[in-house]
């Protein structure tokens, strides 16, 4: 439903279109003059099929289902004239709504374009990832959609599947802030139970080995803190270990108990 309203009141009264099969159906649609929801559910056949060969029974059914509801919702929401006819705004908020509606459907399993199965197995065989394989075939789609919109559209459309693109990341990773952090020291377990006194979490130490000959060894402890507590955390493991090798990745997704 987000999906499809993100492109009946924003992409499609003002000739902007979003990549994949969606984007082709749009072109489509435009040249025939038939409704947008026979070629969603039509140029999409193949690559479900395809995704039954390869990536299993929950993943076609899930994404028939969204398939489908996608293109019997783009009958249901209909305007003439959209939220908007400021090509920019059309294009942000509608990329924007789209990107919500599709992540949604690949955080929870399954698909709204059949094009993402196609990078997906493409992606298993040749050395191209799959964000290489999906900008290449999009890139063709919006190229294609100059000759019928004009080069104008094209361009604004471009900027409709950027943030898009970048929507669905969130969706899928969520907007979580907090941090992975690895630090590697001779005084690993001092540093470790600095953390939980700072934070009040545990820690999960690695490569944890006793002293050997009165000689200190180095081992690895890993903590997950908030974006708030990295600076304060750099601090103390500076005081206790100026030397200690740290590395700090963004964490996703946090699941489990004793995190807030």
């Amino acid at each position: 439903m987000i999906a499809a309203a993100g492109l009946q009141y924003f992409l499609i009264p003002n000739n902007l279109l979003d990549g994949g099969v969606t984007g082709i159906s749009i072109i489509a649609a435009n040249l025939s003059n038939l409704p947008l929801a026979v070629f969603l559910i039509l140029f999409n056949i193949p690559f479900i099929y395809l995704g039954y060969r390869r990536l299993g029974k929950q993943f076609t059914i899930y994404s028939t289902f969204g398939i489908i509801m996608l293109a019997l919702l783009t009958l249901v929401i209909h305007t003439e004239h959209g939220f908007t006819g400021q090509p920019i705004l059309a294009a942000v908020f509608g990329g924007m709504t789209v990107g919500i509606g599709v992540g949604l459907a690949i955080r929870y399993g399954g698909t709204l374009d059949g094009a993402d199965t196609v990078a997906i197995l493409v992606d298993k065989v040749t050395s191209f990832s799959i964000g290489e394989i999906i900008m290449f075939m999009n890139g063709i789609i919006l190229t294609a959609s100059g000759f019928v919109f004009g080069w104008d559209n094209a361009m604004y459309s471009i900027i409709a599947y950027f943030v898009a693109h970048k929507t669905i990341d969130v969706m899928i990773e969520g907007l979580n802030e907090s941090r992975s952090m690895w630090i590697v020291s001779k005084h690993h377990r001092i540093i470790g139970r600095a953390i939980r006194q700072q934070t009040g979490r545990k820690v999960t130490y690695l490569k944890d080995n006793d002293n050997e000959h009165g000689k200190p060894r180095r081992g690895i402890v890993m903590a997950v803190i908030t974006r708030f507590e990295e600076q304060r955390i750099k601090r103390v493991i500076h005081q206790i270990d100026p030397k200690a090798f740290v590395v700090i990745t963004n964490a996703h997704e946090i699941i489990g108990k004793n995190f807030s």
